[in-house]
């Protein structure tokens, strides 16, 4: 049987709740005996604070460890929240890319998914994405979250999607092996599976890794192809340096809007271009705050850096669903203001960073 929650905990996704009371209700809900998870019931026994009664803010949520690395290892149902009852509908496990070492583990129930769909589907509408289109994916799927989020988007903003397969945790094993001859071989692979679609089909959105979008551009038949049939491109996965979008968006794909998202497993979403920026502006993103959200720090301090200047990305998911908070990324950013009534930071220019956990960071094709 499940335990009803604080109603600030499921407002619709276009309503944001006031930041405080909303944490407050979610130490309250994870932390609870009858409705935390198995997980963070335990793991409160070796914290030096009482969540439920000493984090009060967003900023509070910095007492906490950070503790994706258990998530090698932790049984997904543990992580699911009591409170839930038999109405915890699991609509996947996800995992992290394995770029350093094992993958993370997280569990994405079907509430969180629809809100950070509809939260997401909103943005495209902002930006002019069509509605009822034909969605071709050319990202990671299987135990990626990205895949999902594909095959969300494709069917409730669009009316369809052709997903393409693709194992980024290969390419980056036969880069760090000193195969890239095999490593480039499988990518234009990629691409032949995905010009078999644009060649056959309606296809009106496409979504794209960067490294990906490359290769397809050297293809004239592709180029023409995009041109003709899509109308609309979304980028993520890795980072698209300045040059390389304005180039696409003047001289290679002038008449398709151009978007880009930034996310993580580890939150279990994806934060969204700012609408309105210039071609001179760096490529912003706006998480869904309060229940995603960014700081940009200095790594060594562990101290917020000033608007305007570079830090590394620590995130927080704080929803019903779920409970992740303080995880440092492998993800370079420039701190940005927030948009207003907004919690935590925007970030621009990611990259990421050269070692991470002891591991040299591959990016691949994601």
């Amino acid at each position: 049987m499940s335990r009803v929650a604080n109603p600030v905990l499921d407002l619709p996704f276009d309503v944001r709740p006031d930041p405080d009371e909303f944490v407050q209700a979610a130490m309250e809900w994870h932390f609870a005996p009858d409705t935390g998870s198995p997980f963070w019931l335990e793991r409160a026994k070796t914290l030096d604070f009482d969540p439920r009664s000493d984090i009060k803010s967003h900023e509070d949520l910095k007492l906490f460890p950070n503790i994706v690395n258990e998530l090698r290892d932790v049984r997904v149902h543990d992580l699911v929240p009591r409170g839930y009852g038999d109405d915890a509908r699991i609509v996947g496990v996800f995992e992290s890319g394995g770029t350093t070492g094992a993958p993370k583990r997280v569990v994405c129930l079907r509430d969180w998914l629809d809100r950070m769909v509809a939260w997401s589907n909103a943005n495209l509408d902002a930006h002019g994405f069509p509605r009822g289109a034909q969605w071709l994916g050319i990202t990671p799927t299987g135990p990626h979250i990205v895949g999902q989020l594909f095959s969300s988007s494709a069917t409730t903003h669009g009316s369809v999607g052709h997903p393409v397969d693709l194992d980024p945790r290969w390419v980056k094993r036969l880069i760090a092996e000193g195969k890239p001859e095999q490593a480039n071989a499988y990518a234009e692979h990629v691409i032949d599976q995905a010009a078999f679609v644009l060649r056959t089909q309606d296809i009106g959105v496409m979504t794209i890794t960067p490294p990906l979008l490359e290769r397809l551009a050297r293809r004239d038949e592709l180029v023409d192809l995009v041109n003709q049939k899509v109308r609309a491109i979304r980028w993520g996965g890795t980072q698209l340096d300045p040059d390389s979008r304005d180039f696409y968006r003047a001289e290679v794909f002038p008449d398709v809007t151009l978007y880009g998202h930034y996310g993580s497993t580890m939150i279990l979403g994806i934060a969204g271009q700012r609408l309105g920026l210039t071609d001179d502006d760096p490529c912003v993103f706006d998480a869904f705050s309060p229940y995603i959200t960014y700081s940009v720090i200095n790594p060594e301090t562990k101290r917020v850096v000033s608007y305007g200047e570079r830090g590394q990305v620590v995130m927080n998911h704080v929803s019903k669903a779920l409970l992740l908070p303080n995880n440092l990324e492998r993800d370079l950013a420039i701190r940005v203001e927030p948009l207003p009534g907004q919690v935590g930071d925007a970030v621009a220019d990611i990259a990421p960073v050269a070692r991470f956990e002891d591991e040299a960071v591959i990016e691949g094709v994601y």
